[in-house]
């Protein structure tokens, strides 16, 4: 009997570890189903919800293209985890050299030998996407330009974005410098993750150099759409015209991709049809309103007869505005288990999903462990309860 229910338990919970990387291939998938056509000028575009990753639109997304200054995006990141882990500081001066200066294209005309600090370059990369402030910050972390990059492509894969090769920190049109709208959204979402870069990408004029030099957002839907709150923008001759647009309405937070439109207007434009549908369509639900009581675990052949069970249900899901109570949640959980039993160990899982579409998946887990009864266990017990006599 005992050997039946131990079979049955592992045969469970190769379901579950089966069933949820079905899960993950689904999501991933999602944005392959039927959708609205938004009318886009782009080539490319991705809707990508903030904090959960759900991609809620998507148009050839997995295309490799141009992305011109929206590859300051890693730029910036790679910048803000080097703060934050405390290896550079904002107010650190920064020397320019030779090769940053002679950038070209959109920049602040720095000189040879000029210092200005990490903030005000940040702040020169993000508003007025300057080529030779982000080789500058670029070398300041890495040492190298060739190195930074190296550091770029490195991060990329690390977060898995799979259609994307750097070969410059700016944008500059290079061969072989490609990426994917959703690889940009991906990105984007881990830059947002730093919050106080938002100090920087919502200024809409502001200056450097003791207010000699002025710098004005290159990304207009900061004033021109409620909510906007970043990010980056890009324009090249072979990449188009891109954009990636953060934007916040009532707790919800959505990022917009858009690549390879014939001008500034219609980036803009795509970018607004894409928050708009998502604003419009799409609201976040708290997972831990769906958290079920959990009754404890039965356990055959334990110290403990029983174990009470857990379930980490937190954060949000995405879902069709106005059904929070279309909502289902499912459990499926082992009746018992055979010792012994580690602590942290799945006894089963719990589903949230709106018409038979999975949402989200939580393990119930063991919330602490009990040995199984044997000679030894039972003389230790009977030990020491003779002892407390």
């Amino acid at each position: 009997m005992k050997k039946t229910i131990s079979t049955v338990l592992v045969l469970l919970l190769m379901f579950y570890s089966f069933s949820s990387a079905v899960f993950a291939e689904e999501k991933a998938a999602a944005a392959k189903e039927p959708q609205k056509d938004l009318g886009l000028t782009a080539k490319s575009a991705v809707l990508m919800n903030t904090d959960t990753g759900d991609i809620l639109y998507s148009l050839n997304e997995n295309d490799r293209l141009p992305e011109a200054s929206m590859t300051k995006v890693m730029t910036l990141l790679l910048v803000m985890e080097a703060i934050d882990s405390g290896k550079i500081t904002f107010e650190d001066m920064v020397s320019c050299s030779e090769h940053a200066s002679s950038m070209g294209g959109t920049q602040i005309y720095l000189e040879p030998g000029e210092q200005m600090t990490v903030r005000d370059l940040i702040k020169s990369t993000v508003v007025a996407s300057a080529n030779d402030a982000a080789v500058a910050l670029g070398e300041y972390v890495a040492g190298s330009h060739e190195m930074f990059v190296t550091m770029m492509n490195d991060k990329a894969r690390d977060l898995g974005m799979k259609n994307t090769s750097y070969k410059n920190c700016t944008g500059l049109d290079a061969e072989g410098h490609l990426t994917s709208a959703l690889d940009v959204a991906i990105v984007s979402r881990e830059l947002l993750k730093h919050e106080s870069i938002l100090e920087y990408t919502q200024i809409w004029m502001d200056s450097v150099r003791n207010g000699e030099f002025t710098l004005s957002n290159t990304n207009k839907l900061i004033k021109q759409y409620k909510g906007a709150n970043g990010l980056k923008t890009g324009t090249t001759s072979q990449a188009g015209c891109c954009v990636t647009a953060s934007a916040e309405r009532d707790g919800m937070k959505l990022i917009a991709v858009v690549m390879g439109t014939p001008n500034s207007k219609s980036r803009f434009g795509d970018a607004t049809k894409l928050l708009d549908y998502g604003f419009a369509n799409w609201e976040l639900a708290d997972v831990e309103s769906y958290k079920p009581e959990l009754s404890d675990v039965s356990v055959i052949g334990g110290v403990d007869k029983s174990l009470p069970a857990e379930c980490g249900m937190s954060g949000y899901i995405v879902i069709p505005k106005g059904q929070k109570d279309a909502v289902v949640m499912t459990s499926e959980i082992a009746e018992d288990v055979s010792a012994p039993v580690e602590q942290g160990e799945c006894v089963g899982k719990i589903t949230l999903s709106i018409d038979d579409k999975i949402l989200g998946e939580y393990n119930v887990v063991t919330s602490k462990a009990t040995e199984k009864v044997t000679f030894g266990t039972s003389f230790k017990f009977l030990l020491r309860g003779l002892l407390r006599m």
